[in-house]
């Protein structure tokens, strides 16, 4: 029924083989897609999802901001805009509690 697969790794470029067993779990877990990584660089994604990295973004960008509430410096890990107030983390924790 299935055959095995010479597929090619879309993180470092090498071909790798999804087996007719690969195939048959996939359609077993209802899975639609193939994969797209080698085993290597899926076993590799997952240890950087596991230490809480998503990819190679390295570590999350900050960006400083003047609290609406208390004035004081902060940073958050989104770009501001400017319609919306941003809180400090001690404020925004009284604030959310307020809604």
């Amino acid at each position: 029924m299935y055959e095995d697969k010479t597929l090619p790794c879309r993180e470092c470029g090498q071909e790798f083989i999804f087996t007719a067993g690969e195939q048959e779990f996939y359609q077993q877990k209802g899975l639609l897609n193939q994969p797209g990584r080698c085993p290597d660089c899926r076993a590799k994604r997952r240890q950087q999802m596991a230490a809480g990295r998503s990819g190679d973004h390295g570590p999350r960008e900050m960006h400083k901001i003047i609290c609406a509430e208390c004035g004081n410096e902060g940073e958050v890990p989104f770009l501001p805009k400017n319609e919306k107030p941003v809180y400090c983390s001690a404020c925004y924790d009284r604030v959310r509690v307020r809604r």
